[in-house]
């Protein structure tokens, strides 16, 4: 699994949060904000998300630096209400999480709302897969989706 000590850039946990209903909240009357549809980012139909390295089926050794790829968009910060513009995900060993959603932050779903294109992950030995998503300013896949190939990597 990937350790956040060892990320590239620092990235403010504050934007790694993703909003949970408080403790005794009720469930009758949720609040407004808890029923309002997510409004989902368009996106240009010919941008592309792919994992620049490392490559699908490499034997690598820990830790991985793994470069985040993205053509016919920008990357911009958490936050940042920008056009044709989000922020990366990876995600670990894990299957997609639902698309229409938030995406959610765990041992398997790690975010880069700082902006980052890569990241160095202590992976442990044995086979791993990778996969990319890109998020809006709120960490919501885009309409459609923007997603990278899973690739799969050994580690040493």
């Amino acid at each position: 699994m990937i350790r956040r000590a060892r990320l590239v850039c620092a990235v403010s946990t504050a934007l790694w949060l993703v909003p949970l209903p408080s403790a005794g909240a009720d469930q009758e009357h949720p609040s407004p904000a808890a029923t309002a549809a997510i409004v989902r980012t368009p996106r240009p139909s010919d941008a592309k998300l792919y994992i620049i390295s490392p490559k699908d089926g490499e034997t690598v050794t820990s830790p991985v630096t793994v470069r985040f790829g993205l053509s016919g968009m920008g990357v911009a910060p958490a936050g940042v209400a920008a056009p044709n513009t989000g922020h990366h995900h990876l995600i670990v060993d894990a299957p997609l999480p639902p698309l229409d959603q938030p995406l959610p932050k765990d041992e398997h779903h790690y975010h880069f709302g700082g902006g980052q294109t890569e990241t160095v992950a202590p992976l442990t030995p044995g086979t791993h897969t990778l996969q990319l998503v890109l998020g809006d300013k709120d960490h919501v896949p885009h309409d459609p989706p923007l997603v990278s190939e899973q690739i799969t990597i050994t580690v040493e």
